[in-house]
């Protein structure tokens, strides 16, 4: 199968994972307002256990990951993967409010985006769909230290209704990342250049991206390299980030140097930004074999033979 139709297959099933995605979002937003995070996780069990009774797709792809990472495949383990997504969409809910104290939280990293703060650098961060995004950007808050992230526009509404619901400061923060006019880009390196931080999700492929092929998890999987093509541009640190969830309510936040600067050779950008996706694959990997219940792509990640 061609990248273009592997691209395809994969825009098809992100889009129902969107939806599946908007719908827990918006019934947690509704529930944790009215009744509390505990009695909410309890209504997501039942929420998540239909889905995963429904959702062939999302059965299909989760059982596809677990057997990856020697985990079982029963429709209990299943379950209990969507149901750790909904618990850290929960939270997420209460961090874009601020509300953090709830939570317990150590950090590993952390040292090296303080000493850019202080010098008045910005950086590029690259995260990935498992864990929690939301949990690095509330705690971010307390460090007096601005997050933006890149989306596409594709889900930028869908967002930023959620951040508007919840904090409309966050909604300012949001940078739309628009393939057919260029202009962001200007938008991200003001930001870099004036000591934030932007963050952009790395593991997921745009129908339109420029795709690179690396190993992960024992198979081959298509890696977006526009985050390298973008850092290349900013020639600012990147460093790779990810907030892992242990119940009932610890956040590990990990933060690693990833490059000092991106650096794509000329008449060989593709290949040196393949080089840099192929070694993103392997510290997504570390990470979705300590936490595999943090993993997040519900959808066919690995390419069809």
């Amino acid at each position: 199968m061609s990248e273009a139709a592997e691209a395809a297959k994969v825009g098809r099933w992100r889009e129902e994972e969107e939806r599946g995605n908007d719908l827990v979002l918006r019934l947690t937003l509704l529930v944790a307002r009215l009744a509390g995070r505990t009695m909410t996780r309890g209504l997501l069990l039942v929420v998540t256990f239909y889905y995963a009774l429904f959702s062939a797709n999302a059965r299909k792809a989760t059982r596809e990951f677990l057997r990856r990472v020697d985990e079982p495949t029963s429709f209990r383990r299943v379950h209990r993967q969507l149901f750790r997504f909904a618990e850290v969409a929960l939270d997420g809910t209460y961090f874009l409010r601020g509300e953090t104290k709830r939570f317990r939280f150590t950090r590993d990293g952390h040292e090296h985006l303080e000493q850019l703060v202080r010098e008045g650098r910005g950086a590029l961060l690259l995260g990935a769909h498992l864990g929690s995004f939301y949990a690095m950007r509330g705690a971010s808050a307390d460090f007096d230290m601005p997050v933006y992230p890149l989306v596409h526009t594709a889900n930028a509404k869908q967002i930023n209704s959620l951040y508007r619901a919840l904090s409309p400061e966050m909604a300012e923060r949001v940078v739309e990342i628009d393939e057919g006019d260029m202009r962001f880009m200007l938008r991200v390196k003001e930001l870099v250049d004036q000591g934030a931080m932007v963050a952009i999700l790395a593991d997921r492929v745009p129908e339109s991206a420029n795709l690179a092929e690396v190993d992960f998890l024992g198979g081959t999987a298509l890696m977006p390299t526009g985050p390298y093509l973008l850092a290349s541009t900013l020639r600012c640190p990147v460093f790779f980030t990810v907030g892992v969830y242990r119940a009932p309510d610890h956040y590990e936040l990990h933060c690693e140097p990833f490059a000092e600067k991106v650096v794509l050779k000329r008449g060989a950008r593709q290949e040196a930004a393949r080089e840099y996706a192929a070694r993103y694959a392997q510290r997504l990997e570390h990470y979705a074999r300590s936490a595999p219940d943090n993993w997040f792509n519900f959808f066919e990640f690995w390419k069809t033979p």
